[in-house]
């Protein structure tokens, strides 16, 4: 009889157990697995004053089938008010065959870590080759992740970060550009930033547009990560209408990304894009000339926390980590 056991993962279990490589290649994976129509994926969002849960849950076939579903409270106001994360929450991830719970997992390192891994794909597959400088808009703890992780797949040579809090940014600089071997200088604005970089992420809580058309150079890749709710937005609808958009789940990035505010202006509809999956597991190709600029709209795959949670438990059951507990008991 299968073990009813469910394994219970802190922040430092997942932290000591999921590197950024390892989260890259599980969120490849179920990027293509969402290509080929293998995958289920959903979101359900809950607004509150002050901040907002979302739930997005999704089932994969792995070396096992398995489902999560992650329940995370966003609360801008939380660091400077209570002295809280602005993110918090919990990953239930459970036998897709036989529904047995099989652990819950902290959600604040995968969710970080995916975010900054979707980032790498993306990148993989639609920033140019010879891509060497990148502009970070947004120095918070996801700025530090999605430089780690652009590092991964295109050879960066110097980079520019903004931040609203300078302080921010310059720390940013001092402690990467030694860890990641790059020249890192600190703009002034976000369109400094940007200008004249090869690839560009916003990952702010911005509700206006940061980037416009003017701002990002030709055959520039972008990579809009901060519009996670209808309410945020951080692209110009006319610079998305002038790009090749790519984006990770459509009916998501329709309804809550930077696409949501194209499609309301009316400059774009769900038609002019492509999901990324598709371009993963080689069942569309973005047909673009060297000067297209592409955006890729990021709002958060629920596919992404299933491969990160099956990833960290399986290394948890290897390492013998987490404490096992009958729910059921």
């Amino acid at each position: 009889m299968p073990s009813t056991e469910t394994l219970l993962l802190t922040r430092s279990d997942v932290a000591d157990l999921l590197d950024l490589d390892t989260c890259i290649a599980a969120v490849e994976e179920a990027f293509r697995l969402h290509g080929t129509g293998d995958a289920v994926t959903g979101v359900l969002g809950i607004h509150v004053p002050g901040g907002g849960f979302h739930i997005k849950a999704g089932t994969l076939r792995l070396r096992r089938p398995y489902f999560a579903a992650k329940t995370n409270a966003n609360f801008p106001n939380n660091p400077a008010v209570h002295g809280l994360p602005t993110i918090q929450g919990v990953i239930v991830l459970a036998d897709a065959e036989v529904g047995t719970p099989l652990a819950l997992l902290d959600s604040m390192e995968i969710t970080t870590l995916r975010t900054g891994a979707a980032t790498a794909v993306a990148a993989k597959y639609l920033a140019r080759e010879d891509a060497r400088t990148a502009a970070i808009i947004g120095c918070g703890n996801q700025g530090w992740v999605q430089l780690r992780a652009l590092r991964r797949v295109r050879p960066l040579t110097a980079a520019r970060v903004y931040d609203r809090d300078r302080g921010r940014a310059e720390e940013l600089a001092r402690t990467l550009a030694p860890e990641l071997e790059l020249t890192i200088d600190v703009a002034n604005d976000p369109a400094g930033a940007a200008r004249n970089s090869d690839i560009v992420v916003t990952c702010t809580s911005a509700r206006q547009p940061i980037l416009g058309l003017a701002d990002v150079s030709p055959g520039t890749f972008v990579a809009a990560v901060g519009a996670d709710n209808p309410e945020k937005q951080e692209i110009a609808p006319a610079l998305l209408a002038a790009s090749r958009v790519v984006v990770d789940v459509l009916e998501q990035a329709a309804t809550l990304g930077d696409l949501h505010h194209a499609i309301a202006a009316g400059v774009m509809t769900s038609s002019d894009v492509t999901e990324l999956g598709q371009i993963v597991a080689g069942r569309a190709a973005l047909s673009r000339g060297g000067d297209d600029v592409t955006v890729f709209d990021s709002t958060g795959m629920a596919l992404q926390d299933v491969a990160a949670a099956a990833a960290v438990y399986e290394r948890a059951q290897a390492a013998g980590r987490g404490i096992p507990v009958h729910l059921a008991g």
